[in-house]
């Protein structure tokens, strides 16, 4: 039987700040984290090759028979069937992109050149830039919601609830929503289990609404939008993706962004998403360490883990935030925070990993969970590896 392993590729670094502290495969898009969505389609374990620092928390197992895939691509049947059909000496290729290939563990190096070369020509969605995150959110939310609901029967949407598209919702176990508006008529609603909706909440499809995750009272929720497990989302968000543990509990908007894990919004945090000179925006890019042409009109913002911002703070557009910075005070800060900053508009100062620690330490306490060794190893390096954008 083969073993599947997700490899980061050459997107990785498009990909950051989210990839500085995970493999591309564990990025949520739709409902699914990519690993889970290959998973499921395969309906096996998968492990990741990564960077040598994040491998001792996401280690790889490496078997007699592997396929390799290309974490970027997001799985759909006919990719799926392509991938599992692989050969000894065979690799699929969209274009010049390898989406997998099949190796032994006995193989000394991979040269994909002496491999046979399987065009697939079916239409996949490739995640290769921060921002394709929330701009295809809505077709992986399409393609997770067709995979998980597949002949299975949503539990009833309580009755005081006022529905538009009943079909195209489905309720998981544990959810509770009452007096909340959902509106499925433009893409499917997904409620994970235990999560909850409060009254009075304004939704509308595309959503993704993940395992124990909280919509609060009021909220007006624009889709293609993703709240991951645990995160709760107050006051507006338009076509979003929030990652697990994360919080945006009050007042504010967020449009067309990215919020990493264990990052917390302040009360009355604004991002902007639209240039007053309606221009395409242009955004912090790490692999050519300037600001780079995204082809958007709409893009807001892109926070790794671990960050934070104090009430009423406002981001310009096309912001990128790194892991573990906080940022306070009036006015707007730069449209590039580099990774461990502490301070805002006025100036910043660099964020010591010992306080950033503790910090990380205390908000994960509170659901029950441990920073570890590993988490502070992985600090450690990103802090070593973004000094050379802080000049405080």
């Amino acid at each position: 039987m083969n073993n599947y392993i997700l490899f980061d590729g050459p997107s990785r670094n498009n990909l950051l700040p989210f990839t500085y502290t995970r493999p591309v495969a564990d990025i949520r898009v739709g409902i699914l984290t990519i690993r889970e969505k290959w998973q499921t389609y395969l309906g096996s374990t998968i492990t990741t090759v990564t960077e040598d620092y994040l491998s001792d928390k996401y280690p790889m197992v490496e078997m007699d028979l592997n396929i390799m895939i290309n974490a970027s691509y997001l799985p759909n049947e006919t990719l799926v069937n392509a991938v599992k059909a692989l050969k000894e000496n065979q690799a699929v290729f969209k274009g010049e992109d390898v989406i997998a290939f099949y190796t032994k563990a006995s193989q000394d190096e991979v040269d994909l050149d002496t491999y046979e070369a399987v065009e697939f020509n079916g239409d996949v969605i490739k995640i290769e830039h921060t921002w394709d995150i929330f701009s295809k959110n809505g077709e992986a939310i399409q393609e997770d919601f067709n995979l998980i609901t597949k002949d299975r029967e949503s539990q009833p949407i309580p009755p005081s609830n006022n529905i538009i598209a009943a079909e195209n919702i489905f309720i998981e176990e544990g959810a509770s929503l009452e007096y909340a508006t959902l509106n499925a008529s433009n893409g499917p609603i997904y409620i994970g289990k235990n999560a909850e909706i409060m009254e009075g909440a304004l939704i509308r499809g595309p959503l993704a609404l993940c395992d124990n995750a909280g919509i609060k009272l009021g909220a007006k929720i624009y889709g293609p939008t993703t709240i991951g497990p645990h995160s709760k989302v107050g006051g507006e968000v338009k076509n979003s993706v929030i990652f697990k543990n994360s919080n945006k509990g009050h007042e504010g908007y967020l449009g067309n962004a990215v919020i990493g894990e264990w990052c917390n919004l302040g009360a009355d945090t604004n991002n902007s998403n639209l240039k007053n000179n309606y221009a395409e925006v242009r955004m912090w890019d790490y692999q050519t360490e300037g600001f780079a042409k995204t082809g958007l009109q709409f893009c807001g913002l892109m926070m790794g883990d671990h960050s934070k911002c104090g009430i009423n703070t406002m981001f310009n557009t096309g912001t990128v935030v790194g892991v573990s910075a906080n940022i306070f005070g009036s006015g707007f800060p730069r449209n590039f925070i580099p990774s461990f900053s502490w301070g805002g508009n006025a100036g910043f100062t660099t964020y010591l990993t010992k306080k950033a620690f503790e910090v990380a330490k205390m908000v994960m306490d509170r659901r029950g969970l441990e920073f570890t060794e590993q988490d502070k190893a992985i600090f450690e390096h990103v802090f070593e590896e973004t000094k050379k954008y802080r000049r405080y």
